[in-house]
């Protein structure tokens, strides 16, 4: 279908947030799940709420899993199961203002892959290169896209 009509491939995703002022959080529609984003612990949170640095961990762990069993499968690699896990090391004196020195956001991600599979480990190596190449969470962290605000005050 996107050989024949390129143009049909890009699409334009959304996500909208309602602000929740009371509470300083933002409620988020996932589907049929609706999930508020709030300030983490270290931010002044009372960890009730979701922390978007970390659904930005989960977001990652969630495209390369689903990324990693498509290639997997086209691949015939069998992979019995696993986890991947994400860990991002953040300063919260940058985000709070404590300190202009300290950057604001991750400093650094990484990614593990747990898996359960029998593979040679030079297959399980193209898998991951492969899963790193087609996660599209993961090549947008890698290769930061133009990033623009607007505001529209009423």
């Amino acid at each position: 279908k996107y050989k024949d009509d390129p143009a049909s491939a890009l699409v334009t995703l959304r996500a909208v947030g309602q602000l929740q002022v009371e509470s300083v959080s933002c409620r988020l529609q996932f589907g049929v799940s609706p999930q508020n984003a709030g300030l983490h612990p270290l931010a002044g949170g009372d960890g009730t709420q979701a922390c978007s640095a970390e659904m930005l961990l989960h977001a990652l762990v969630g495209c390369a899993g689903v990324t990693l069993g498509a290639v997997a499968t086209a691949m015939e690699i069998p992979v019995c199961g696993g986890t991947i896990t994400a860990e991002g090391d953040i300063d919260f004196r940058g985000t709070l203002g404590v300190s202009r020195e300290v950057p604001i956001g991750f400093q650094a991600i990484r990614l593990k892959f747990d898996l359960e599979t029998d593979a040679p480990p030079e297959k399980l190596a193209k898998l991951i290169e492969l899963t790193e190449r087609y996660c599209v969470v993961y090549q947008t962290l890698k290769n930061s896209p133009k990033l623009a605000s607007e505001l529209v005050a009423k």
